[in-house]
């Protein structure tokens, strides 16, 4: 039974920072691709960043250069750290697993397997 778990998220004024993590209960963090995603109400579910079994990581250009995506195999955990926030960055935000893809990640939700409840995260201007 794959259980995923987000926490992490808060209200933070723009330009400010938040660090998201997701423990895995029944799945091993660090074997496949994993991503986090964001939601906005009314929108589609959007690809933020994908790390692979190798912890190669891709991000949106939206958030190119100030999120990092990151794993620790040790801990069974996931992490987001989330620099330099803006507005927009506020949605719900997910992690996810991908199984059956180990090295050439993707950012479709669709493509995931396993997912967390989500975590709210809301900047202020």
């Amino acid at each position: 039974q794959v259980h995923l778990v987000e926490s992490g998220g808060g209200s933070v004024q723009a330009g400010g920072s938040l660090r998201l993590s997701c423990t895995g209960s029944g799945y091993t963090i660090g074997v496949s691709c994993m991503g986090w995603f964001r939601q906005r109400p009314g929108k589609e579910r959007e690809g933020v960043a994908q790390i692979n079994s190798r912890s190669s990581a891709t991000y949106a250009d939206s958030v190119e250069g100030r999120f990092t995506i990151s794993q620790d195999n040790a801990k069974n955990t996931l992490y987001l750290q989330m620099d330099s926030l803006k507005p927009e960055d506020t949605a719900m935000y997910y992690c996810a697993a991908d199984p059956d893809k180990l090295y050439t990640c993707v950012s479709a939700a669709r493509s995931y397997n396993y997912w967390g409840q989500g975590t709210q995260v809301t900047v202020s201007s």
